[in-house]
């Protein structure tokens, strides 16, 4: 085994899980899903059948990851935040040829306690505010608050709140990246 798993984790059959991945107390980890390297899920982590997760995708306490979602390499995932895979959930009707997809991308991080209904995708290097609930999609490197959840502004790489001069150009206090901002959208130069 080239992961680490707790004694009290679960790990179903037909599953892939890459070198230094960590799996911690009381998580399940479910048949058919991709685990890539470098992982950390932390204690009472669910990853259901066919999930993928990229690389040293970070998943706290408590999370669920539902059929259907994908999370590409670098993303972060906050203490009890929540997936769903159906838009309209009944007990008595079976849905599952209805999950809806979402797809979490690169370097995204998603604050403590936010929702994030299906279908919506989450943009390159966002950052989802703890509590937001999530109802459309997320542009890359916006940072949204609230429920439901509104673009307040956006950040850079390293999580820090870009200030757009005049001319639509932000430097990134942490790292001294450059970006500009065009046509709502952001770009790192």
């Amino acid at each position: 085994m080239d992961y680490f798993a707790h004694e009290t984790a679960i790990i179903d059959a037909d599953c892939s899980i890459g070198k230094g991945t960590k799996i911690w107390h009381f998580s399940h980890i479910m048949p058919n899903c991709i685990i890539g390297e470098s992982c950390n899920l932390g204690q009472n982590v669910v990853v259901s059948p066919e999930v993928v997760l990229g690389k040293n995708v970070k998943v706290q306490n408590n999370v669920s990851i539902y059929t259907g979602v994908i999370c590409e390499d670098d993303v972060f995932l906050g203490p009890s935040m929540v997936f769903t895979n159906v838009i309209n959930p009944r007990s008595a009707i079976i849905r599952k040829n209805e999950y809806l997809k979402t797809l979490v991308k690169k370097g995204a991080s998603i604050g403590a306690n936010a929702t994030i209904v299906c279908g919506n995708n989450i943009g390159e290097y966002a950052f989802i505010g703890a509590g937001a609930v999530v109802t459309k999609e997320v542009l890359p490197y916006a940072l949204v608050v609230g429920n439901p959840s509104n673009q307040i502004g956006w950040v850079s790489e390293f999580g820090h709140r870009l200030e757009f001069n005049d001319l639509g150009f932000a430097t990134c206090k942490e790292s001294g990246e450059e970006y500009q901002l065009l046509e709502n959208k952001v770009i790192k130069l």
